[in-house]
């Protein structure tokens, strides 16, 4: 008798609607479920030319390798800078490089990385340093940063085109940014 009488006022009616409207907005706004899903990528990076290792050793006649042939297109490639990730509000593991093409374009390559999936994460390059701990997760939208897009996913390899436009020499960080809430997932010194 007591429910019946319960749900024939208004008042109950509209704290039903509002928990409704507000548990959807939670839904939406936080996307829980991306906590417990992964996201994986693997696309084809670019072939980085490495440096001979060692000269043959004085006094052989011939020197030995093991190592395969170049592929042809082993020098298509250029290394500008390169740092490892450190993790800011999730754990973060991976690297990221900054690649010259062999058309003279830029890329952003992440390789390897692996990090928690969540709402709104774009990658940015950055004029902020990589901060360590909790002191380190905001810092990236205080200064100069350029995003590249959104994140494809949180676990593999993936490439980014960098604009023409942009000035590299003061992007010296890239970050797995989460724009919905201001937060750094984690971040690599570009050296």
């Amino acid at each position: 008798m007591l429910i019946r009488r319960l749900f024939r006022t208004p008042l109950t009616w509209i704290a039903i609607t509002v928990l409704a409207a507000g548990s959807a907005f939670g839904l939406y706004w936080f996307q829980p479920w991306k906590l417990l899903t992964d996201a994986e990528v693997a696309e084809r990076l670019s072939t980085v030319a490495t440096p001979a290792t060692s000269a043959a050793p004085t006094g052989s006649a011939t020197p030995t390798s093991s190592a395969p042939p170049a592929s042809p297109d082993a020098a298509a490639a250029t290394l500008v800078s390169s740092g490892d990730f450190i993790s800011h509000e999730h754990d973060t593991s991976g690297s990221a490089r900054i690649v010259r093409t062999a058309d003279g374009q830029h890329r952003l390559e992440l390789v390897g990385l692996d990090t928690s999936n969540g709402p709104d994460l774009r990658v940015w390059l950055t004029d902020q340093p990589v901060i360590e701990g909790r002191d380190g997760w905001h810092v990236f939208d205080d200064g100069h940063w350029v995003e590249l897009g959104r994140l494809k996913g949180n676990r593999g390899d993936q490439g980014y085109a960098i604009p023409n436009d942009v000035d590299l020499s003061d992007l010296t960080s890239v970050s797995i940014w989460c724009k919905r809430f201001a937060v750094s997932f984690g971040a690599a010194t570009l050296g």
